[in-house]
């Protein structure tokens, strides 16, 4: 790497839209000293069918801008480098364009883990037939600990080549479970190597790990979409690059802006065009930070400010209000784990924006009632026809704002909207524009402090000078093309995502050299060193994996464009642009991939979830993808924050349903009492989980369990050695779905019982009802654990069922944090007394809910129709009757404040939640306001709401949930015990407590939150569900399953409610046959 002198240092941005592409020229050594931040020119025209097309019209005209007003610059000799924001490549993947989409091929290196989840298995299936070519599992990945599953094989890999050569498939993606954190066997490169050598170099080939992070299907769904535009991407980007050159701008480096808001140089870019999906966003806030930073700087010094502050940012445009936050880091927030593009689930960095139907063209009514409605819908870019102060006939917001604000002469012809609007409409019309912006700015904020809110977006003229919730509210000039400006300043960035041994090192020593790798990637990627600075740093215990930490360091620089090895000479893009000429050739026309192993039975059909009804004969519920759908919403429900995501079981046992399995479930009551009722769970930590996916474990532990009891006639069903019925032990989080799973026709071909033994989840093996019972003890012994890579571990006899949970626990690190366990069977009589009944059909009633509340667009109702679920069943004033409380919305509010701590396996903590509204912002557009901006309807955000505004809840989770408290207004601490100086809560501060069931939901989509998902700004809503009587009916139950079961001896638990029996899914449907 060599550094040279450059007089070069103007920087080009442009973001080319879907309607606009927009372009700035910007000195950065004049951002700070003059008042025009260093913007010597810039542009907003038409884009156009070929996108190279429109920078070049963007550029020149920049460029004849520039010689107007600058004679003395001579851009051939001044311009330091281009940066290109772009939405091409996510188009292509939106629309399912087949001529920019290659098909794919997968090889996962994975040994016998993932068999039963095959590629793509999530997707559309229009998008899966379209894009996934040939897949294959073969040996290979690693544990979490770094250790191996299996070494790859090259001669596997070999033989697969073959395949996908006959196939004449040109782009291969290969995964490792694992491959993250793998830098010492570095399976998926040696697997790369293999391929290259059978194919050819004029393979597309992607590492998995070079696309994302930790999630094995969100990692590999990534890695197929980036390799499926590599061909598109690449050609486009040598396009850009050649309309670089015919505007004389030779050697000059082409970058493309990434979702972060950092750049990858073209050639990089090319390879990872998934990278740049989400951009556009991002360089808007940027560029809006930037147009602001130096009166920020000002304020802060005047004010004697130490430190950056977070700022929001409002990008109104015509038909929609995009709001985000830009950290003090000058980054972007960040989405939660996964996000979603086409259908297609994925967990790489994209910025967490919130969007309304409110934009410069939203359509504003009038009603019977003297109320007026603004939006959703807009006349969009047709706005300079469609609106009245263009001579249309369509009364839009920009309309309404100009008879507003008479000042306003810049916009259309006034004269045409002053009969438009009464005084006191106009007056309505004020109130509901600002409380929807002010409510999607609240939305977005992760603490009560008032931020400054930067208004960019041709629609920003709509907005008031004033907002609640802003400290100040700024609308900058040249916010019109804040999105090309932010293209012109982003800097280069890198991030390490690993996981790390704390047995020898602590976590702060790991920590510094994680942040110098950081540092060293980021100067390797073209940071200069001097600005290289650590931006970000996360830490995340794992749970059940001894002294195992997840350390995520993020560090970014400034590009350092004095680096030669880092320019694009003109005879390095021609060598380079000749040698690709064969691949560059535009796809041919082709049909949807027809895939082998593809399940034979298709997908249901599109169901209407408001009038769906189960297939339930002779008693006998036959469970279908709808089913399953909705059980697996409410299993999340019932896990009170733990129990991990049932995503991934609900993904394998869909598929045992496509591909042709019967799954049933029967009533308790039907189950004879000679019946023999086994058990099986997965046990370990949900990190293992959502990387290393469920090979044959589960049913390798039953049958070793049905040989231990055959050989040692110990067990409590006499001769039988086989279950004729199986249950869940927890219906909370993805166990709830593995009594179905192993009772599938294809596994052991038994019915599962509607019920558990939780009616909910919880952490430890011994709170269970059977233990509450304790009729015979030990209960969970003889016991089984297989984890799926030929290890099974069997324990004939046990001491207790707590030193059960104690050596499994033990024995979990030694296999991979992650197993099949197999429970011995109980009679049908013992299930009868000890089950938590109809929890299949609670899951299902909950998760139906969810369901229709998204299907009618009422979400903000969702968690008081979840109560009505478990206010009414078997027992009581029955469905239609009096109804108990079983029930009640505790709190609804956003996230401010989460702490983990990991202790003996366990990820112990506290959530903190403030009170705000958290209704749809859809909530608002709908509703009318009448004269003096009093609203008339609109549910949530009036009185119901005002009993949370203001309050404070902290919730304490040992993996579950705990208790919902609330924090006395007079406790400045936050709920935190940072200080080493905690104050026990008091008895008359808690809403709820286990036993009950403290659950979190996410206000915006009604699906669970679960303790690992717990972040700052989240909306949502805690209910508080009344426990089963087995857990509250007797003082062992409260003793094994309440608050001194958790460490609160302090608190003694108090029912937030009536248990109501859930009401049988069967008992409602049944069709019986006579």
């Amino acid at each position: 790497m060599t550094s040279q002198p450059s007089t070069r240092r103007l920087r080009i941005g442009v973001d080319v839209g879907g309607t606009n592409t927009d372009g700035v020229i910007l000195d950065p050594s004049l951002a700070s000293s003059s008042s025009s931040k260093g913007i010597l020119a810039h542009i907003k025209t038409a884009t156009t069918r070929n996108p190279s097309d429109g920078i070049i019209t963007a550029i020149t005209s920049m460029f004849t801008q520039l010689s107007a007003t600058h004679p003395n610059i001579h851009p051939q000799d001044s311009i330091a480098s281009v940066t290109i924001g772009t939405t091409h490549f996510v188009n292509a993947v939106i629309e399912r364009d087949p001529t920019r989409l290659s098909p794919v091929a997968v090889l996962r290196l994975s040994g016998p883990f993932s068999k039963h989840v095959p590629p793509c298995v999530d997707w559309p299936e229009d998008m899966r037939s379209l894009i996934l070519g040939y897949h294959a599992r073969v040996k290979g990945g690693l544990e979490v600990d770094g250790s191996l599953i299996s070494d790859i094989d090259e001669d596997e890999i070999r033989h697969h080549c073959q395949k996908i050569k006959k196939k004449g498939i040109k782009a291969v993606v290969v995964n490792g479970v694992f491959s993250p954190i793998d830098a010492v066997h570095k399976q998926e490169e040696r697997a790369a190597e293999i391929i290259r050598r059978e194919l050819g170099d004029h393979v597309d080939l992607v590492c998995s790990k070079e696309v994302a992070n930790l999630g094995f299907l969100e990692r590999e769904n990534a890695a197929v979409l980036n390799a499926s535009i590599l061909r598109f991407a690449r050609r486009t980007i040598r396009e850009f690059r050649e309309a670089v050159r015919k505007l004389g701008l030779q050697g000059c480096p082409v970058f493309i802006t990434q979702n972060d808001g950092t750049i990858l140089k073209g050639e990089k870019a090319a390879e990872l065009p998934i990278k740049t999906f989400s951009s556009g966003p991002t360089n808007s806030m940027r560029g809006a930070a930037f147009l602001v930073q130096q009166q920020q700087q000002q304020e802060q010094e005047n004010e004697k400010k130490e430190g950056e502050e977070a700022m929001i940012v409002v990008d109104i445009g015509g038909t929609t209000t995009d709001v985000g936050l830009l950290l003090p880091n000058g980054f972007p927030r960040q989405q939660a784990a996964y996000s979603e593009l086409a259908g297609v689930r994925m967990n790489f960095s994209c910025p967490d924006i919130r969007s309304i139907g409110l934009g410069g063209g939203s359509i504003v009514r009038k009603d019977s009632n003297g109320g007026i409605t603004v939006g959703p819908d807009s006349v969009g870019y047709k706005i300079d026809k469609e609106a009245l102060l263009f001579g249309g006939s369509t009364l839009t917001t920009t309309d309404c704002t100009v008879l507003a604000n008479p000042d306003i002469t810049s916009i259309g012809d006034a004269s045409l909207v002053k009969d438009a609007l009464t005084k006191e409409e106009t007056e309505q019309f004020k109130v509901i524009v600002k409380s929807k912006i002010e409510k999607i700015i609240d939305n977005m904020k992760t603490s009560p402090d008032d931020l400054p809110v930067i208004l960019v977006g041709g629609g920003a003229v709509i907005a008031p000078d004033e907002l609640q919730g802003a400290s100040k509210v700024l609308k900058p000039r040249w916010s019109e093309v804040a999105n090309a400006i932010g293209a012109a300043i982003s800097r280069v960035s890198a991030v390490v995502d690993t996981i790390k041994s704390t047995e020898t090192n602590t976590e702060k020593q790991f920590l510094e050299e994680i942040k110098k790798e950081a540092i060293e990637r980021t100067i390797a990627a073209g940071a200069s060193p001097e600005s290289v600075e650590v931006v970000e740093i996360e830490m995340l215990p794992l749970q059940y994996v001894k002294n195992k930490t997840r350390f995520i360091v993020r560090a970014a620089g400034d590009f350092d464009f004095t680096r030669s090895d880092l320019s694009n000479a003109e005879e390095e893009e021609e060598e380079g642009a000749s040698e690709d000429a064969v691949d560059e050739d535009p796809l041919p026309e082709r049909q949807a991939v027809t895939d082998p192993n593809k399940p034979k039975a298709s997908p249901e059909a599109a169901v209407d979830v408001l009038t769906y009804t189960p297939t339930v004969r002779n008693r006998i519920w036959h469970i279908s993808e709808t089913d399953l759908a909705f059980i697996s919403t409410g299993c999340y429900i019932l896990g009170t924050g733990g129990g991990g995501s049932p995503y991934a079981s609900m993904i394998l046992l869909r598929q045992l349903l496509r591909s042709g399995a019967s799954v049933t479930v029967v009533s308790p009551a039907d189950v004879p009492d000679t019946a023999a009722v086994g058990c099986g769970c997965g046990a370990g930590s949900p990190t293992v989980s959502i990387e290393k996916l469920q090979g044959d474990e589960m049913m390798q532990a039953q049958t070793e369990l049905y040989k231990a009891l055959l050989a040692s006639h110990s067990s409590p069903l006499g001769q039988k050695t086989k279950a004729t019925h199986m249950i869940a032990l927890e219906i909370g989080g993805g166990n709830g779905l593995q009594g179905m799973t192993l009772g599938a026709s294809t596994n052991m071909n038994v019915p599962c019982v509607d019920g558990d033994w939780m009616g909910r989840a919880y952490p430890t093996k011994w709170q269970t009802t059977p233990v509450v019972f304790n009729e015979r003890s030990p209960i969970w012994s003889p016991i089984a654990v297989a984890d799926g890579n030929g290890n099974v571990l069997v324990m004939p006899k046990a001491a207790s069922d707590a030193a059960v949970e104690r050596i499994i626990r033990a024995a979990l690190s030694s296999m991979g944090s992650q197993v099949g366990a197999a429970d011995p069977p109980v009679t049908g009589a013992e299930m009868k007394r000890w089950v938590v009944e109809n929890t299949v059909s609670q899951a299902w009633r909950l998760g139906r809910a969810v369901a229709r509340a998204r299907a009618m667009n009422r979400l903000e109702e969702v968690a008081e129709t979840i109560v009505e679920e478990c206010s009414s069943g078997d027992g009581g004033g029955g469905r239609h009757g009096e109804r108990e409380k079983g029930a009640k919305v505790l709190f609804k509010g956003k996230i401010v404040g989460v702490r983990r701590t990991l202790r003996m396996g366990h990820v112990y903590g506290e959530c903190i939640i403030e009170g705000t509204d958290v209704s749809s912002d859809d909530t608002v557009t709908t509703t009318t306001i009448t004269s003096g901006g009093k609203r008339t309807e609109g549910a949530v955000g009036g009185d119901e709401q005002n009993l949370f505004t203001g309050k404070r809840i902290k919730i304490p989770f040992k993996n579950e949930n705990i208790a919902a408290i609330r924090i006395p207004e007079n406790d400045g601490s936050n709920g935190s015990d940072d200080d080493g100086k905690k104050e026990l809560e008091k008895q008359e501060d808690v809403l709820a407590i286990v036993p009950d069931l403290i659950a979190v939901i996410d206000a915006q989509s009604g699906e669970a939150v679960g303790t690992p998902e717990y972040r700052y700004g989240l909306l949502v809503i805690v209910l508080g569900i009344a426990a089963s009587d087995k857990w509250t009916g007797s003082q062992r139950g409260i003793d094994l399953g309440g608050p001194k079961a958790f460490g609160f001896d302090h608190l003694k638990y108090e029912p937030l409610g009536t248990f109501v029996k859930p009401v049988s899914v069967i008992d409602e449907f049944d069709r019986s046959i006579e």
